[in-house]
């Protein structure tokens, strides 16, 4: 699995979300690794990393993070996950193979017509990305498109660097198992919590503005993680480490302690 290492301290590892890349982590990367070793991964069929078989499945890429850290010999790592990745992260804290972790906005709690909602409407993005994909690098430094392309994901999609925007959108452009996990994530079950709740610290964070997993969503994973602490991000869409880095990186350190 291919992987970015930064910064000296106590291991801390970054799962990113459905099409992104250890990129997906580039607007608080610097930050954190000024406290912490950060590792950085593309989980299979994402950035550099090969698709297995089964990495067009949520099940299938939760197994080869844990296959990972056991290779890497690196059980009870503080772990933050984004969107898919958080959920990610929140089912390898069930399973007790995690230490401290930190879950932004993780999917995997959707229900009823939420689903529907869901792979309606970013397969919808997915399909659109893939079109346009010669045209990404351009598109992304123009404000005007760049809300278009990410009112679904931003709470300030205008603001956000176009550097940023591009390498995301090519990355998930180039992701061969999108369509598969957004057809799996969609139909599969609601995510578990741990029988006897977890042992070590857990923080949900969520985007009041999140248009992909639905600020309604956060109350069922709260039922599902009842130890762990609920975080609002007030002004942040589906990804804080975009809209508010700051406070995201505040959040990581001070739960990963």
């Amino acid at each position: 699995m291919h992987e970015v290492q930064r910064g000296t301290g106590r291991k801390l590892l970054l799962v990113h979300g459905l099409g992104g890349s250890w990129q997906s982590w580039n607007t608080i990367i610097g930050a954190l690794s000024a406290e912490r070793t950060v590792i950085a991964i593309d989980l299979p069929g994402h950035g550099a990393t090969p698709a297995e078989h089964d990495s067009g499945t949520f099940d299938g890429l939760v197994g080869s993070v844990e296959r990972y850290i056991a290779e890497k010999g690196i059980d009870g790592i503080d772990v933050v996950g984004s969107s898919m990745g958080a959920r990610i992260v929140l089912e390898l804290a069930r399973r007790g193979r995690v230490g401290n972790v930190v879950a932004l906005d993780p999917g995997g709690f959707w229900r009823g017509w939420e689903r529907t909602f869901f792979k309606a409407t970013i397969g919808i993005s997915g399909r659109l990305v893939r079109a346009i994909r010669p045209f990404l690098p351009t598109l992304s430094k123009n404000a005007a498109t760049r809300t278009a392309l990410l009112a679904q994901l931003s709470a300030r999609p205008w603001a956000l660097d176009p550097k940023v925007v591009a390498t995301e959108l090519a990355s998930l452009s180039a992701t061969p198992t999108f369509d598969a996990l957004v057809r799996d994530l969609a139909g599969g079950p609601e995510q578990a919590g741990p029988a006897a709740g977890a042992a070590r610290r857990i923080v949900i964070g969520w985007g009041r503005h999140d248009r992909l997993c639905l600020p309604r969503q956060a109350a069922r994973a709260k039922v599902a993680f009842p130890s762990a602490n609920l975080h609002w991000f007030e002004a942040s869409g589906h990804f804080p480490m975009w809209d508010q880095p700051d406070e995201t990186v505040a959040v990581i350190l001070a739960a990963t302690q």
